[in-house]
C-alpha cells in the first residue's frame, strides 16, 4: 500500500514538472499549479523575508526591547484581526462565481459592498485601539509599549487595505501581482525597520519611544507595497471597470447570513491566535515573550511556506464540485502531510543549532520552547487545508463553532498552564501557554476532520 502511495505521489510530481516544462496551465490541474507556484514564491518570500528580518530585529534589539516589540506587534495584530470578520473569505467565495458566470457587473457590486463593509471595520477598530492603548500598556500589561500602541491605530487601515488589495487580484486568478508586492514590501521592510532598530539602540531613547519608533517604521513598510498594489489594480482587475450591478435584498441577505458565522469565526479565530502571547504578556517579563516569540516565529514560517496550497487552492475548492474536488484535496493534502513531518522532526532534532545561529546564543532559553513547537510544524499545513475545504463549502457555521469551543478551551488552559508553571519558573510559564496551544490545535483540527467526513456523508446520502 505505501508503495503505492509512494508511486502515485512521484507520478503525481512528474505530471507537475511536465506542465512546467511545456508552460501548460490549463484546465484546473493547470490553474491549480499556476497559482500555487505563484503562492509558494509569496510565501516564500514573506516567510524568509519575515524570518530574517526578525532575526535582524531580535539581534540588534536584543531580548528584552524585542520582547516589548513583539508583545506590541501581537497586540495591534489581535486589533487589526477584528477589521475583516470574514470579508476576505467573502470575496474569496462569491466574487469568483460570479466571475465564473460572465457577470462581472455583479462581480463588482459585491466588491461595493464589502468595500464599504470592510472601510467601517477599519476605522472602528483604529479607534478602539487608540482609546484603550492607555489601558492596555499601563495597567493590564505594565510594560512600555503606549507609543508603539498609538503608531499602531495607523498599522490597521494599512494592513487592512493591503489584504483587500491582495484578495481582490487572487480573486480574479493573478497571483502573480501579489508575490510581486510581497518582494517591494519585504525589500521596504529590511531597510527602514533595522536602520530604525539601529537608531534607537545607538541614540538610547525609552523603551517607549524605540518601540513606537520601530513599529511606525513597519508602518512606513506596509504603505510601500499598499501604494504599489492601489497603482496596478486598475490596470490588471478587468471588472473594476465595468459598471457595477447593485445586490438586490436577497443578495444582500444572503451575504449577511454567510458572514455571520464568520464574524464569530473570526473574532474566536483572532483570541485563537494570539490569546497565548497576550496572557503571557501579563505574567511574565518581555525577555520571556522574545523568547516564546523567537521560538513560534521560526514555527510559523516553516508551516506557511509547507501549508502554501490551501490558499492557492481555495478559488479552485469553491468551483470545483463531487470527485474532483475530493481527488484535489487528497492529494494536495498527502504531499504536505509528508513535507511537514519531516519538517517538524529536523527542527526538534536541530533545535539548539537552529536558535544559536538564527538568533544568537542570547537566545537560548528559547530551544525548548522551539522544540515543542515542533508539534506545531505538522498539525499547522493541515489545519489550513480543511478549513479552506469547509469555507468553499460554506460549512463557515461549523467552523465558528469549532472555534468558539477551542478557544474557550484554550484561554482555559493557558491561564491554568501558565500560572501552575509561575510556581516554578518565568520558563516553565511559557512552556505552560506552548501545552495549551498544542492541545487546542489538536483539538480544532480533530473537529475540522469530523466536520469535512460529516459533510461528506450527507452527500452522499442525498445522492
Amino acid at each position: 500500500m505505501a508503495d503505492s502511495f509512494l508511486k502515485s505521489e512521484r507520478k503525481d510530481i512528474r505530471n507537475v514538472l511536465s506542465r512546467f516544462k511545456k508552460r501548460n496551465f490549463t484546465g484546473d490541474t493547470g490553474q491549480a499549479i499556476k497559482n500555487s507556484s505563484y503562492q509558494v514564491a509569496q510565501n516564500i518570500l514573506m516567510k524568509i523575508g519575515s524570518l530574517i528580518f526578525t532575526i535582524i530585529v531580535a539581534r540588534i534589539l536584543l531580548p528584552n526591547l524585542f520582547g516589548l516589540y513583539s508583545l506590541a506587534l501581537s497586540t495591534i495584530v489581535l486589533f487589526s484581526s477584528f477589521s475583516d470578520v470574514g470579508v476576505g473569505a467573502a470575496m474569496m467565495t462569491f466574487i469568483p462565481k460570479m466571475l465564473a458566470r460572465k457577470n462581472p457587473g455583479k462581480a463588482k457590486g459585491y466588491l461595493k459592498k464589502l468595500a464599504k463593509w470592510k472601510v467601517f471595520l477599519i476605522v472602528l477598530c483604529s479607534f478602539v485601539l487608540l482609546a484603550l492603548s492607555y489601558f492596555i500598556a499601563k495597567d493590564y500589561y505594565e510594560k512600555p509599549i503606549f507609543y508603539a500602541l498609538l503608531t499602531g491605530a495607523a498599522y490597521i487601515p494599512l494592513v487592512g487595505l493591503e489584504g483587500f488589495f491582495e484578495n481582490l487580484f487572487k480573486l480574479n486568478n493573478d497571483f502573480r501581482t501579489p508575490t510581486k508586492k510581497e518582494l517591494i514590501f519585504q525589500i521596504a521592510r529590511l531597510i527602514l525597520v533595522p536602520i530604525a532598530a539601529l537608531l534607537v539602540v545607538s541614540i538610547g531613547t525609552t523603551p517607549d519611544q524605540s518601540t513606537g519608533i520601530v513599529i511606525f517604521s513597519l508602518n512606513l513598510s506596509y504603505l510601500v507595497g499598499v501604494s504599489y498594489m492601489a497603482i496596478v489594480s486598475r490596470k490588471k482587475v478587468a471588472f473594476l471597470n465595468v459598471k457595477s450591478k447593485n445586490l438586490n435584498v436577497k443578495e444582500t441577505e444572503g451575504l449577511k447570513r454567510f458572514l455571520a458565522p464568520l464574524v464569530t469565526m473570526s473574532l474566536s479565530g483572532v483570541f485563537f491566535g494570539y490569546i497565548d502571547t497576550i496572557m503571557l504578556g501579563h505574567y511574565v517579563s518581555s525577555e520571556y515573550i522574545s523568547y516564546y516569540s523567537a521560538a513560534f516565529n521560526l514555527i510559523g514560517s516553516a508551516a506557511a511556506v509547507i501549508g502554501f496550497a490551501a490558499t492557492a487552492l481555495f478559488p479552485i475548492f469553491s468551483r470545483a464540485n463531487g470527485k474532483r474536488l475530493e481527488k484535489i484535496f487528497k492529494k494536495s493534502l498527502s504531499f504536505t502531510f509528508l513535507i511537514s513531518l519531516v519538517t517538524g522532526l529536523i527542527a526538534y532534532a536541530f533545535a539548539t543549532e537552529i536558535v544559536d545561529l538564527s538568533y544568537g546564543s542570547e537566545y537560548l532559553t528559547a530551544v525548548p520552547i522551539l522544540q515543542w513547537f515542533s508539534i506545531l510544524i505538522i498539525i499547522l499545513p493541515l489545519l489550513g487545508f480543511y478549513s479552506t475545504y469547509l469555507i468553499s463549502r460554506k460549512r463557515t457555521g461549523i467552523i465558528a463553532w469549532l472555534l468558539i469551543g477551542t478557544t474557550i478551551l484554550n484561554i482555559i488552559l493557558n491561564f491554568f498552564f501558565i500560572t501552575y508553571g509561575l510556581r516554578f519558573s518565568q520558563l516553565d510559564a511559557v512552556l505552560g501557554a506552548c501545552f495549551a496551544t498544542i492541545i487546542s490545535r489538536f483539538i480544532y483540527f480533530g473537529g475540522l476532520a469530523v466536520a469535512r467526513r460529516k459533510y461528506i456523508k450527507s452527500k452522499k446520502e442525498k445522492l
